[in-house]
């Protein structure tokens, strides 16, 4: 039956969101986070006209990035362009000024007014929104008469911006609409709000695709996630939160992963909440030995150095996701012939929390069926929420519900305990539950850990020997 759409809408009100309309052509290029954010706020506003004007709106100020150099004629010719983009502040202390990047127009060095940074801080990581640019001549003029040499700026200022993303997020009436559903309700809302139909997936299926989101709550998780093409493993990353990198194949750096020696900048571990290695068997790194290694170091406490940067922390969740082939008995071979070379070391290995069998999902054919309709929680909205779970942990607390039994190292317990945390804010954010649902999580929790157990027991069998995790609930 699934959670009407008027309960959705009497609980969450304005941060809830029509699922289908979100798929519309007219914001088809957009993130699904800042499409759904668009699509709520034109459709409140003018039911009866929101498709034309958010239509208008999407196709003047998004520009497709072949037009760049049509946008730039504008900008020169009128002096101001209105565009949607990610903008992303950096600081430049040697020079003394603010640099600007507009992905859609591939430029790194515009500039900023600095009210605007002083009124949105948070422009500095990266910021979706609608901001004004002006283009001053004077400026590169004014560069030019002082004998500096080469201009080295785009004279286009960022002098007016409104940010899309929600900002203070308030966890508290998040937990309290959580109090307003049952568990099962809860669920099918939560893979709703993902952009997934609960109805055609299974109670266990539906709980592999909350695990999917549990390095998005917790921080400093290692997932990884195998299975056949086409079951939405890295649809959800990209579109579900802003705080996500994905390195889809190809070759990584460490610069690019850790730090940037040269510019001097934080790399993408430092600086987000999930970096995903999507399609881990065509992963190339540029100093494998190097690379590798500050990996293994930073998963097990989430430390790392490079350079002249000495211990930097971070809480950011790795995720490996790779393609598998099926035939009819499941898994067409072992496991272990589609791990890279790197993830074939057991030392790395056992660095992982759990493995997501993403086989037992099925693969998304039609998005008539497997797409969700009807509301529930818009995305941006649930990214700043697990954006904002992740500052605290249940791990001490789950000592108090859940006895661990069996051959466990301390990497077992502490996997385990790890992706149960994420598990239980995931579905119990309001901390109620009865023994019966939390054994249910508890057993899928253990699953994950026992299928890395199992492929470290195959690869270094005497190292590792075959061993069962279990746990008993005890609250």
């Amino acid at each position: 039956m699934g959670v009407p759409d008027d309960k959705v809408l009497r609980v969450f009100g304005d941060v809830a969101v029509d699922k289908g309309l979100a798929r519309l052509d007219v914001v088809s290029r957009l993130p699904r986070f800042i499409a759904e954010y668009l699509v709520s706020k034109y459709y409140r506003s003018d039911p009866a006209n929101w498709v034309d004007k958010l239509a208008s709106i999407v196709k003047e100020y998004y520009p497709d990035p072949r037009e760049r150099d049509k946008v730039l004629s504008k900008a020169k010719r009128e002096g101001r362009i209105t565009l949607i983009d990610e903008y992303k502040v950096t600081v430049n202390l040697k020079k003394n000024m603010y640099f600007l990047h507009i992905p859609n127009l591939q430029i790194y060095d515009a500039l900023v007014s600095e009210s605007v940074v002083d009124r949105y801080k948070r422009i500095l990581s990266g910021l979706w929104g609608i901001g004004v640019l002006e283009y001053r001549p004077e400026l590169a003029e004014a560069m030019g008469t002082r004998g500096r040499g080469k201009l080295s700026f785009t004279p286009l200022v960022l002098v007016d911006f409104e940010p899309f993303q929600v900002y203070n997020i308030d966890t508290k009436s998040f937990i309290d609409g959580r109090r307003a559903f049952t568990t099962w309700e809860w669920i099918d809302l939560l893979v709703k709000s993902i952009g997934l139909n609960p109805s055609m997936y299974s109670e266990r299926q539906k709980l592999l695709l909350l695990v999917r989101l549990v390095p998005l709550v917790e921080g400093n998780v290692n997932l990884m996630e195998l299975g056949p093409r086409a079951t939405g493993k890295t649809y959800l990353y990209r579109n579900l939160s802003y705080y996500t990198r994905i390195y889809a194949g190809g070759t990584v750096s460490a610069a690019r992963i850790f730090y940037d020696a040269r510019l001097r900048i934080l790399g993408d571990i430092g600086t987000r909440d999930a970096v995903i290695f999507d399609e881990i068997a065509k992963i190339r790194f540029t100093n494998p030995d190097e690379v590798v290694a500050k990996l293994k170091d930073y998963m097990v406490d989430g430390f790392f150095e490079r350079g002249q940067l000495k211990r930097a922390r971070s809480d950011c969740s790795l995720i490996f996701i790779g393609n598998i082939e099926l035939d009819a008995g499941g898994v067409l071979g072992s496991i272990v012939d589609y791990l890279p070379s790197f993830m074939k070391d057991t030392a790395f290995l056992d660095r992982i929390h759990g493995l997501l069998p993403g086989w037992r999902l099925p693969k998304i054919l039609r998005s008539s069926i497997y797409l969700a309709r009807g509301y529930a929680l818009a995305a941006d909205y649930l990214s700043e929420i697990f954006h904002k779970m992740r500052t605290f942990s249940l791990e001490t607390q789950i000592e108090q519900y859940v006895e661990l039994r069996g051959s466990y190292t301390i990497r077992d317990e502490k996997a385990v305990k790890k992706l149960l945390s994420g598990m239980m804010k995931l579905i119990f954010p309001h901390g109620e539950f009865d023994n019966s649902e939390l054994e249910r999580i508890v057993e899928m929790t253990i699953e994950l850990r026992q299928n890395i157990a199992n492929i470290l027991s195959e690869l270094a069998p005497h190292e590792f020997p075959r061993k069962r995790l279990e746990a008993e609930v005890i609250g």
